[in-house]
């Protein structure tokens, strides 16, 4: 069974290049157009990963974080952020929420996948 992971991400352009490259290497994908749809759709959904932008409406990759690790169905999953941010302020930020990984945007599809297979294993 092919393994389910969720992106997270408010621009339509990153996303489709995520599900692309994540569905051309087998993977299962659901999307989310910012951090509270993915809270929703997490609420229901059991998944494999999550691979979130830091800056979004109405829930940002962090509250997204930390919603996830404070929920039950998914709190133990793998988070990669995947975001222009690179500043090493937010990466603790993100560390501290509960992010496992991440990968700096504009990024190449062999580099997401490469991530994505070093945490799912």
């Amino acid at each position: 069974m092919s393994k389910m992971i969720m992106t997270a991400d408010d621009s339509a352009s990153v996303r489709q290049m995520v599900v692309f490259s994540l569905k051309q290497n087998g993977y299962d994908v659901i999307e989310a157009v910012d951090g509270r749809d993915a809270l929703a759709k997490l609420s229901t959904q059991k998944v494999d990963m999550l691979i979130t932008d830091l800056n979004m409406p109405n829930l940002d990759g962090i509250g997204l974080i930390k919603g996830v690790r404070s929920g039950a169905l998914n709190r133990l999953i793998p988070i990669v952020m995947l975001t222009t941010e690179s500043q090493e302020s937010k990466k603790m930020e993100g560390k501290a929420a509960g992010a496992t990984g991440w990968i700096i945007k504009p990024f190449k599809p062999e580099q997401l996948l490469a991530v994505v297979k070093k945490v799912l294993g």
